[in-house]
Order: C-alpha cells, then sequence, then structure tokens
C-alpha cells in the first residue's frame, strides 16, 4: 500500500463479501488479528477459481505465499460482514502483489488495508515459472489503474 494514499473501496477491482463467524472473535470481542490473513487468503483464491486459473488439486502451476502484511484501522466484530476487496498492484513474470482492504460492510473506511505476494511455481519442482498466460489475464483485469 502506498503511504497516505486514499483508501476507498471504488479503488479496487474485485469484491467478496465475508460474513464473520461467532469463532472469528477472540477475548477482546472482536475478530483476532490473525483471521484477517484468512480474509486476505479468501478473497485471492476465491477470485482466481472464479476466474478459472487456480486448480490447487491439479494444477501444474501453483502460487507460493512468499510476503503478507497487514494494517490494522479499525476493529470487526461478530456479526459484522466484512467486504474484501482486491486489485493487483504488480505482476512480475513470475510473481504478483496482490492488494486487499477490509471494509464492514456501510463503512467508507477500511477496517484494514495490506498485501499478499505470490510466486507462481510448477510442480513438481517447485521452482519459479513464468505466470501463465491464462492466470496473467485474469490478473491484468483487475490491476490497479
Amino acid at each position: 500500500m502506498t503511504q497516505g494514499r486514499d483508501e476507498r473501496r471504488e479503488n479496487y477491482r474485485h469484491r467478496l463479501a465475508i460474513p464473520t463467524r461467532w469463532m472469528d472473535n477472540d477475548v477482546y470481542r472482536h475478530v483476532n488479528n490473525v483471521v484477517y490473513y484468512s480474509y486476505f487468503d479468501t478473497v485471492v483464491n476465491e477470485y482466481l477459481m472464479k476466474a478459472g486459473v487456480l486448480d490447487y488439486d491439479e494444477g501444474e502451476v501453483i502460487g507460493f505465499v512468499v510476503e503478507t502484511t497487514c494494517q490494522y484501522h479499525r476493529p470487526l466484530r461478530f456479526p459484522d460482514v466484512v467486504d474484501a476487496m482486491l486489485r493487483v498492484a504488480h505482476l512480475g513474470n513470475s510473481s504478483v502483489r496482490y492488494e486487499i482492504a477490509l471494509f464492514r460492510q456501510g463503512d467508507d473506511e477500511p477496517a484494514a488495508t495490506g498485501h499478499f505476494v505470490h510466486v507462481y511455481v510448477r510442480r513438481p519442482e517447485l521452482r519459479p515459472t513464468p505466470l501463465p498466460a491464462g492466470l496473467r489475464t485474469a490478473l491484468e483485469r483487475i490491476t490497479a489503474r
């Protein structure tokens, strides 16, 4: 995320509504920090599956997470519904940097912002490989403008 950037929903290219669960809350009565990373993972992989470019069981090319960050701005709580917003910030030869913002439905300010980097590898060697054409096309559709 660019420091000081105005993070609004319309700056993102894909949205997934994720209901919080009772078990997401911690003893402080808000969603525990580790759950935010689960929301990040969910919106990224839901987009890839919906686009038809992720076959986690049999796919020849798979993405490994090599970096994640999350900045927490305001708490989420059960029974909030989270709008997980997604865009691609950078497409490399074998990697992609996703940016994610989590908004409580109805809020204009994000509860959290962060990023997630995948490096794509070919099975079974697990060595970096260029992004397949179909994957690159799907990622270009949600690349930030």
